[in-house]
């Protein structure tokens, strides 16, 4: 029973991983990439059709794929002890430091704000009024799900770099874990504050959504290994 030996158990773990992985970030880059540009050209009819049947449905397996692949991700880090001080543990850890921010997103803003927006598309099919918070509720729970699409292309790139490409464990490891944890905030602070008026975001275009994520994807990558060659003093 060799799958079930600590080497098969460990790939197992793998596989679920993956399967979760792939499930969340697909469906994650189907709201961003299809959904959106479909609903903003859609009609009322259409707009409240989606959001009362299918959104719910793509909802559930969304967030729970992200449950499942933070839970899977955690146990592999655990077994693997994955630390700090290595090559694989500081590459693999950067990358899940953007994926633990995504599931924060996906269960405190998204799902939340989404919430609120179902319901009140529901209320109105049924004669009801409109909730006034579900446009402002709309507005944040997009913003999250674009910053975590910018999110998304360093966090990929860093988990597939862990066994191809890691990170120097050298330098200075603890300036390095500050400057990561400041891209974090302010990339998150761009989704979560100004997100009422007419101003518009970079990120709320497809195209602009994209950029953002690669640019941000090597500045990462190109600071760390400043950061990380640099000699401690």
């Amino acid at each position: 029973m060799a799958l079930f030996s600590d080497a098969g158990v460990q790939l197992l773990l793998r596989w679920i991983h993956f399967l979760s992985g792939i499930t969340w970030i697909g469906l994650l880059y189907y709201f961003n990439f299809v959904q959106g540009p479909f609903m903003a050209e859609a009609d009322a009819a259409a707009k409240s059709g989606v959001t009362q049947k299918l959104v719910p449905r793509a909802l559930w397996w969304f967030r729970w794929s992200a449950a499942l692949t933070f839970l899977s991700g955690l146990t592999i880090l655990a077994q693997r002890r994955a630390s700090w001080n290595d090559p694989w543990g500081l590459t693999i850890l950067t990358g899940a430091a953007f994926g633990i921010v995504m599931l924060a997103n996906v269960w405190r803003v998204i799902w939340p704000n989404q919430k609120i927006v179902i319901a009140s598309a529901v209320a109105v099919a049924g004669g009801g009024q409109a909730n006034p918070a579900a446009a402002g509720a709309a507005r944040r729970a997009f913003l999250a799900s674009r910053t975590n699409v910018v999110f998304s292309f360093p966090m990929l790139f860093f988990m597939g770099s862990a066994s191809h490409f890691t990170l120097p464990a050298g330098g200075n490891r603890g300036l390095w874990a500050v400057l990561l944890l400041v891209i974090l905030a302010l990339l998150e602070i761009n989704a979560l504050v100004g997100t009422t008026g007419p101003t518009k975001k970079p990120i709320e275009t497809v195209r602009g959504v994209i950029v953002t994520g690669v640019i941000t994807t090597f500045i990462v990558y190109y600071l760390a290994q400043a950061v990380l060659r640099s000699q401690v003093v």
